[in-house]
């Protein structure tokens, strides 16, 4: 997977919404990126207000 989501996401859902495969899901504390789903395509990283996506 090359990207993550940080301890500074606010569970906006931005990142959800923008996912063309639905890789992300809301977590317990924030949203996670499914590793099998993602296609590692960058819309969650580029969709994200406040940049708590980051590539890994």
């Amino acid at each position: 997977m090359a990207f993550k989501i940080t301890e500074e996401c606010i569970s906006c859902g931005a990142c959800a919404a923008g996912c063309p495969v639905e890789a992300i899901k809301e977590g317990d504390e924030r949203y996670v990126i499914d590793a099998d789903t993602c296609i590692d395509c960058g819309a969650c990283e580029a969709g994200c207000p406040i940049g708590a996506i980051v590539a890994d």
